[in-house]
């Protein structure tokens, strides 16, 4: 009876497991050296997202490459979050996120646009399932500092449904708000 509650448990690892999708961002090596040379450490950076709106990353080390890749890719899937997508696609509205040194900018996009940003964010955005968005890095090209920061801003991200929550409004009439103020600046 004991094995069937675990086999079940293993089944739903591995279904939960098979719906996301793990991009290696960076790998780093560094080296100790020790009496008998240098020894080899590997520090790997993984983000993981289900393509629907969840992401996150995580940062591994071991003594070898596949371990420490193994270990980011946990990292990761323990420390996912969820934005919220317009049309499943774009940003609601744009934002910047900072961590460090390392500044981005991610702007929404029209449909077809494509994903317009550098090697880390581009990794972020294709594992979160967005389709158009157009970012810059400003500052720091670290790896570590760009993904951070583009998490913050990601974080930032809130959906037209939280915030009229938050003012105790319907959405329609904030979404119909916005729709004046953009007939509004078309006309001037």
């Amino acid at each position: 009876m004991a094995r069937e509650g675990e086999g079940r448990r293993e089944r739903d690892k591995e279904e939960r497991d098979s719906e996301f999708v793990d991009r290696l961002v960076h790998i780093n090596r560094v080296a100790k050296v020790v009496k008998g040379g240098r020894r080899f450490g590997f520090a790997a950076l993984v983000v993981v997202g289900d393509q629907k709106g969840r992401v996150g990353f995580g940062h591994g080390k071991a003594r070898e490459v596949p371990e420490a890749i193994r270990k980011a890719t946990e990292a990761a899937k323990h420390a996912l979050i969820r934005v919220p997508l317009r049309e499943g696609r774009t940003l609601h509205h744009d934002v910047t996120g900072r961590h460090g040194a390392g500044r981005v900018v991610l702007r929404a996009a029209p449909a077809g646009t494509g994903i317009i940003a550098g090697g880390p964010m581009r990794a972020v955005f294709e594992t979160l399932g967005m389709h158009d968005v157009v970012a810059k890095s400003q500052g720091s090209s670290n790896p570590y500092n760009m993904v951070r920061a583009t998490f913050d801003a990601l974080q930032k991200e809130d959906s037209p449904r939280a915030v009229a929550a938050r003012r105790g409004m319907k959405v329609s009439t904030l979404q119909s708000r916005r729709q004046g103020g953009e007939a509004e600046a078309a006309e001037a």
